[in-house]
């Protein structure tokens, strides 16, 4: 059975930091892990550092002028197209594959292209372990159910209360629109000792399960200022040995 997990959280409290380390500590358990940037604001590949020259956002709009000019290739369907191009993207790392959705959509209508899509990423994920999705930020994923069928949903936040409401309101739409998880985790990040109770109350207080605190640190703002890849990381930064108990947890 394929587990997935998916990051979320609003914008600026380490998500796709989370999700670089998390690929790391759990590539480092299995061979055989997916990583899905669905982000339209793509960072991931830096931060994991393989650069990605076609997304799935490509692919689209390859289709749509294909569909345009009637040029799609002789006996070949639309879903065909799509999924054949889909296995072409896919880069190769060491101990992971990953695939990113790239832009949203231009203008017209791409329902049934979206869904063919859906369809086929679905399948894919079939053929691994494990699937980890760096979401975009905020909530629109849910909305537009672009996070369905997740095992298990981790939504980071940094030590602001403020910022746990954002987890909360997550957890509350999820139920409002009938998506089901089975856990929903907070990830709090930049923890010191200052602020570590406060969070530890507001998580309970707001009735979250808080599954890891990350704390500040200063090895992992210099990569960010300087564009060096995350996933390079020492495997004995104090961040990464919290990233990976988590992992073991999952």
């Amino acid at each position: 059975m394929t587990k997935i997990i998916a990051v979320s959280g609003k914008g600026g409290t380490g998500k796709t930091m989370f999700s670089t380390l998390l690929v790391k500590a759990i590539s480092q358990k299995t061979n055989n892990l997916l990583v899905i940037d669905a982000d339209p604001d793509s960072n991931l590949p830096e931060t994991l550092g393989k650069p990605v020259e076609t997304t799935i956002g490509d692919i689209r709009e390859e289709l749509k002028e294909l569909t345009q000019k009637d040029n799609i290739p002789s006996g070949m369907s639309k879903q065909d197209y799509l999924k054949s191009r889909i296995f072409e993207i896919v880069v190769e790392a060491e101990g992971f594959d990953l695939l990113v959705m790239g832009r949203p959509e231009g203008s017209g209508c791409y329902c049934s292209v979206n869904s063919w899509l859906r369809q086929i990423i679905d399948n894919f994920s079939k053929d691994y372990d494990y699937v980890v999705i760096d979401t975009e930020a905020g909530l629109e994923h849910l909305s537009r159910r672009t996070t369905k069928n997740v095992d298990t949903m981790i939504v980071v936040s940094d030590a602001s209360k403020r910022g746990l409401g954002t987890a909360k309101r997550i957890k509350k739409l999820a139920n409002e629109l009938e998506i089901k998880f089975k856990d929903i985790f907070v990830v709090a990040n930049k923890i010191n000792e200052e602020n570590k109770s406060i969070v530890e109350n507001n998580a309970k207080e707001l009735e979250l399960n808080l599954i890891g605190k990350l704390p500040f640190n200063e090895e992992i703002a210099q990569y960010d200022l300087v564009g060096k890849p995350l996933f390079n990381i020492d495997e004995n930064n104090e961040v990464f040995l919290e990233v990976n108990k988590i992992a073991d947890k999952l």
